[in-house]
């Protein structure tokens, strides 16, 4: 009964709504109510004429500013407010309404059909209760109209009495940092995420601390979300999300049997307490017991359409045979693999369904973004697994899966190990072909190299020392290092804590008068850190007077709390000496420097006065 109640109360009541909007009077409302409202109402004339005042009531009329015309509710024995002319309690007072009438209904459905000008002035009157702001918000959002959605959901939480906001504002808000994600208002997130710790009620800054952790994970800024996740497990020890975060920072930070530990506490903690359901608590017990399968199979399983494929794709990956062999020359000195006939009309037929044109003067980057197609070239790459015999195939693979999963340490095992093996093979071959470099810009060794980088990317945050041993091996190949794979492999070097071939490397660099000016910064601060770690302050701070001459920002940005972010422009490489530049060290970087017992103080103290 509830039900068919709500159907027909929304049925009457959007009715009601443009018999109003005719010319906002209250003669005009019950003259509709006597006419048509009755069929909306299974044909009950007394139950029409006694709704539409409540309605009336709660509508909000543009000619008063958006404010509404509340009607005087009359006694028993005064003439009734249907204008009928009986007493009300021969008239609407008789009538007992089906169900309840939310009080914020009128001016929701006002919402959802305001448009433009008049729009934007209902927001800006504050008037709109912020249950109506909630609703309409959240079924613009759920009907597309993104725009719209964001227009409405930012007025709930600009008006809003903080103090005041419903529970069911976690969802409106977590849409509306959404949709600044998707659209690009970045400066708006940050300020709506800051508005809510600085003010918003126990269980939002609990939610925004939560999401303030997941967007530094995003961004690789791992000291900020460890920052963000510790202040989050403060205001909301309790919350479920602590668990699935934390085990994804520590898999971020490379930690997968604290992971694992960490995972099976939270699962005896919250299992005691009793109140989650069922699917939560096999979640947090599928977590306990390997959280990198189970983070990974989540995202799979959130995919929606390419869910099937993606398995499809890592049940290929783990029945993937040998590497067969390539064209390996060695001509004038150097090393170059040239694509065979056969590996020409693989990838040609591969192209057909992918269609993305890898750029050919950068390192990892497409003409066109290849998810949107995914749904096509996916399935057509799993009926025909021989297409990965081209290695101009595996370097489109690994470039498309490293710009979408490239971020997730989980991943890593089942997406991109495979693939490196492949490539680990042809490698061989060519590390075989005789003593001699394998230089980017001859013959088709671009497609090795770049597959490589790729794969390196891909495996640098879940597969670290896979990661690193594939770039080593192609820093041996190409001693050009025209990947700047270099300091890549210094801060993984810091990060397993192998100190003395983190300096050897970093000095190794420091000699290469052909080094890329853009990976100095990184190079430098490396060779300080080494030389910290290894007790050799004197050193350090030679080099880091280098380091600060190289770039006046980083120690400031280093010795900040919570410095004002600085992005590179359009998200590119940082000019070097930037500000950028140095925030990207920060972001990257900081974490080790961090949990190195006495270096960040050590470091401040080196500042200039």
């Amino acid at each position: 009964m509830l039900a068919v109640w709500v159907e027909q109360l929304l049925g009457f009541a959007s009715g009601a709504l443009a018999a109003i909007r005719e010319d906002e009077r209250y003669p005009t409302l019950m003259a509709w109510a006597r006419r048509e409202g009755p069929e909306l109402v299974d044909g009950d004339l007394a139950l029409a004429q006694a709704l539409a005042p409540e309605l009336w009531s709660q509508t909000p009329l543009e000619r008063l500013d958006f404010a509404c015309e509340p009607l005087a509710r009359p006694g028993r024995n005064e003439p009734c407010w249907c204008d009928s002319g009986r007493k009300t309690k021969q008239c609407c007072g008789a009538v007992s309404l089906p169900g309840h009438v939310p009080t914020h209904l009128m001016w929701m459905l006002s919402l959802r059909e305001w448009k433009g000008g008049t729009l934007k002035a209902a927001l800006a009157s504050g008037r709109a209760p912020a249950q109506a702001l909630l609703e309409a918000g959240l079924i613009a959002a759920e009907s597309g109209q993104r725009g719209r959605a964001q227009q409405i959901l930012e007025s709930l939480f600009e008006n809003a009495d903080w103090s005041r906001l419903p529970e069911q504002a976690e969802p409106a808000f977590e849409i509306l940092v959404d949709l600044y994600q998707e659209r690009g208002f970045h400066r708006k997130r940050e300020a709506l995420l800051d508005a809510v710790l600085d003010r918003g009620p126990l269980f939002l800054r609990g939610v925004a601390l939560e999401r303030l952790c997941l967007l530094h994970l995003d961004n690789d800024d791992l000291d900020s979300a460890r920052a963000a996740f510790v202040r989050a497990q403060q205001t909301l020890p309790d919350s479920p999300t602590l668990a699935y975060i934390e085990a994804m920072l520590l898999l971020h930070e490379g930690h997968e049997e604290e992971a694992a530990e960490r995972s099976r506490f939270w699962y005896r903690r919250l299992a005691r307490q009793g109140d989650l359901e069922p699917e939560q608590l096999q979640f947090l017990a599928d977590l306990a017991e390997n959280p990198g399968a189970t983070l990974a199979e989540q995202l799979l399983n959130a995919e929606a359409d390419l869910a099937e494929p993606l398995m499809s794709l890592q049940a290929l990956f783990d029945a993937l045979s040998e590497a067969p062999r390539l064209d390996i020359r060695q001509e004038n000195g150097t090393l170059s693999y040239h694509s065979s006939a056969r590996e020409d009309t693989l990838f040609a037929a591969f192209q057909a369904v992918f269609q993305s044109q890898v750029e050919g003067r950068t390192l990892m980057g497409f003409d066109t973004d290849p998810w949107p197609q995914a749904g096509d070239w996916l399935p057509a790459l799993c009926a025909h697994p021989e297409w990965l015999d081209s290695p101009a195939v595996v370097q489109s693979l690994a470039l498309a899966l490293t710009s979408r999963f490239g971020s997730l340490p989980w991943m890593a095992p089942s997406l991109f190990e495979p693939l490196a093996r492949r490539l680990e093979g042809w490698l061989a071959q060519v590390d075989g072909a005789g003593d001699a470099p394998l230089l980017w810009e001859v013959a088709d060794n671009a497609s090795l190299l770049r597959a490589g980088l790729a794969l390196v990317v891909g495996m640098e945050r879940g597969a670290r020392q896979h990661s690193r041993e594939l770039a080593e091996t192609l820093l041996t190949l190409d001693d050009q290092d025209s990947l700047g794979l270099r300091e890549l492999v210094l801060d993984q070097l810091l990060r397993e804590g192998r100190d003395s071939e983190a300096l050897a490397l970093s000095e190794q660099a420091a000699a290469d008068e052909q080094a890329d000016p853009s990976s100095l910064l990184g190079m430098l601060m490396g060779r300080v850190l080494a030389l910290y770690r290894l007790d050799r302050p004197d050193e350090a701070g030679h080099a880091l007077a280098m380091a600060h001459q190289q770039n006046p920002y980083v120690l400031t940005l280093l010795c900040t709390e919570s410095p004002r972010p600085a992005p590179a422009a359009s998200g590119g490489e940082a000019e070097p000496g930037s500000r950028a530049e140095a925030w990207q060290y920060r972001t990257l970087m900081r974490d080790q420097w961090r949990i190195t017992p006495g270096a960040l103080e050590w470091l401040c103290e080196q500042r200039p006065g």
